[in-house]
């Protein structure tokens, strides 16, 4: 029976189960507790105000006292050093209090807006692999596999830490299949190598979350090693200098209005574009860009001061080494 790699199912459990609905539940919890934290502390803090207002109260009484009296003076100094022992126990209250508060990590706002982006920080190369491990062991207890004949399927039950449970499904390989990449990867490359280098194109597939036939990260010599296997072409600059594609920023600049104008013309088929993949860059061809349609797209960006003719001169792009 062939299953997809241990670390690989791992992620898939975790990326399916702790996505953002249930991050943002653990935020909301985490906020009530900082609520209640904060009710103790208001009332640790009325405390004191009252213990100090005691201890004020019972100074002036001992100091207003007769020296001569010394039985109603000891009796006043006694209460007097009583309310500045009140004093000192609750200000450890409120220190103790503070000390066990949680010092938070992170601003609510953004680890809301970093758990939307889940898989991509996942599977980003700085993400530091023995961390994603530790998170893996602390979190799950063990999977378990079987097989569903009827449906092909392997079928995975996830034990998490806790005793809560979730089911994963996979295809099941049939006998001698082999990993392949898929062809979508495939198509990919044949179109981002007319702007890119097999390193940038790694780059890109790992963006885009996806993996080679065996399940692992794209590196420039497995994009190279795709292309032999496939016949794929390398890219090479154009000798000349004049290359036939251009990427988005590069084609915008040659038609001399902006890149979000010009996207968003592709987008509506006004012109020729392709993207080969949702986190990548638009690719155009050069001849593409000297028709009749590129023309009227210009023009039409030139009269209308809402979409500015030309990019900011410090506007930056996604894809700045792309060529």
């Amino acid at each position: 029976v062939w299953l997809e790699k241990p670390a690989r199912i791992a992620a898939l459990a975790l990326l399916t189960v702790v996505g953002p609905g249930a991050i943002a539940a653990a935020v909301s919890a985490e906020t009530e507790a900082a609520e209640r934290r904060d009710q103790v502390r208001e009332a640790l803090e009325r405390d004191l105000e009252a213990a100090r207002f005691a201890a004020d109260r019972a100074f002036r009484q001992y100091d207003a006292a007769d020296p001569a009296n010394r039985l109603v003076a000891g009796e006043l100094e006694a209460r007097w050093n009583k309310a500045l022992e009140h004093v000192a126990e609750v200000e450890g209250k409120i220190a103790a209090h503070n000390a066990a508060t949680p010092t938070p990590t992170s601003d609510p706002v953004s680890f809301l807006a970093l758990a939307a982006d889940l898989k991509s920080v996942w599977t980003a190369p700085s993400t530091d692999a023995r961390l994603k491990k530790r998170i893996v062991r602390t979190v799950i207890h063990e999977v378990i596999a079987d097989i569903d004949q009827e449906a092909a399927e392997i079928v995975l039950v996830v034990h998490w830490i806790g005793g809560a449970h979730s089911e994963i499904r996979l295809p099941r390989r049939r006998r001698g299949q082999r990993n392949s990449t898929s062809a979508d990867v495939i198509a990919a490359v044949r179109q981002l190598v007319l702007i890119a280098d097999d390193d940038l194109i790694a780059g890109i597939l790992n963006r885009n979350g996806l993996v080679t036939g065996n399940g692992n990260r794209w590196t420039r010599e497995r994009v190279t090693s795709l292309r032999s296997h496939h016949r794929i072409p390398v890219h090479k600059a154009a000798e000349d200098g004049v290359e036939p594609w251009m990427q988005l920023n590069k084609a915008a600049q040659f038609l001399h209005i902006a890149a979000k104008t010009l996207r968003r013309a592709a987008e509506a088929g006004e012109i020729l574009g392709i993207h080969p993949l949702p986190e990548g860059p638009w690719i155009f061809s050069r001849a593409d860009l000297s028709t009749p349609a590129a023309q009227t797209i210009t023009e039409r960006a030139r009269r209308n001061p809402r979409r500015p003719a030309g990019s900011h001169p410090d506007q930056q792009s996604l894809f700045p080494s792309l060529t």
